[in-house]
């Protein structure tokens, strides 16, 4: 990420263009991961991973979508790391999970080594990482389907139901397009910290949010300004709005079937996670 002076907060674009000052947070930035990894593992929010309470809750429901049977494979994308393959590892299921993140990917591994769990871990991007063949359910979570352009996410969807066995189930959980949307006429904020997510030391952050109504686009935009230096590092991340007739369209087209939406992923007699929603699609 390049450092910029000061004075770059004058001249920055205003509304953000969608995708042209980034297309997503810097998961793969060694230092970026480690403090991201501190986000997910922590038990006082539910801002990178869920937690632990609801992602038991979650795998339940999982486990409910197909018989685990001795060849039963589950694939994670954008796995993080490993919250979900370690439990469905312990309940017996082999499981391989790719993500971006190095620190993510480390932490998985330790954990699956630690306990001898059927459990592999790739760090890749998935716009390329190679996502096998066979698996019983693959899985998409968290609203990650919307953080990719339209066009790559759709090429992962195809490449996902490559990669299930004939019956094989997929599980997506996209953002709401309500959520999105509002994301995207959010204020502007200024905070101020020690140390956080952005950065290591002492700064300034202004985020700021921008829904782009041709596109149906949301972008969220950081500007770091590190007080030891006083300069400024830029980070943004688009999000897709997508209706959920859409993705059941999309879906279909993919050669998917049995497509169902699910007000969330731990109980379909339950209340609908804020921001979220479940689908099921059969290969």
């Amino acid at each position: 990420m390049a450092s910029l002076p000061l004075a770059s907060l004058l001249d920055r674009q205003v509304p953000a263009t969608p995708w042209a000052e980034g297309d997503n947070l810097p998961w793969d930035d060694p230092a970026f991961s480690q403090r991201m990894l501190a986000e997910h593992l922590s038990q006082q929010h539910d801002r990178a991973s869920r937690r632990a309470a609801t992602i038991d809750a979650q795998v339940r429901f999982l486990a409910r979508q197909v018989a685990r049977g001795d060849g039963a494979r589950v694939l994670d994308l954008a796995c993080g790391p490993g919250l979900y393959l370690h439990r469905l590892a312990r309940l017996g299921y082999r499981c391989h999970g790719i993500d971006f993140s190095p620190a993510a990917i480390r932490h998985a591994r330790r954990v699956a080594a630690a306990e001898a769990l059927g459990c592999t871990f790739d760090q890749a991007d998935l716009r390329q990482a190679d996502l096998g063949r066979g698996c019983t359910l693959v899985l998409l979570l968290y609203g990650q389907v919307n953080v990719f352009r339209r066009p790559e996410a759709r090429d992962i969807l195809r490449r996902a139901h490559a990669a299930l066995a004939p019956g094989g189930t997929l599980v997506l959980e996209p953002q709401t397009a309500d959520a999105v949307r509002a994301t995207g006429h959010g204020d502007a904020t200024w905070t101020s910290a020690r140390s956080g997510l952005f950065a290591a030391g002492p700064h300034l952050l202004l985020e700021e949010r921008f829904w782009d109504a041709p596109s149906r686009t949301t972008t969220e935009r950081w500007h770091v300004v590190h007080l030891d230096t006083a300069r400024v590092e830029r980070y943004a991340m688009s999000t897709c709005r997508y209706d959920a007739h859409e993705l059941v369209d999309v879906l279909a087209a993919i050669g998917f079937g049995q497509v169902r939406t699910h007000p969330s992923l731990t109980d379909d007699d339950g209340p609908a996670e804020p921001g979220l929603f479940g689908m099921t699609a059969v290969r």
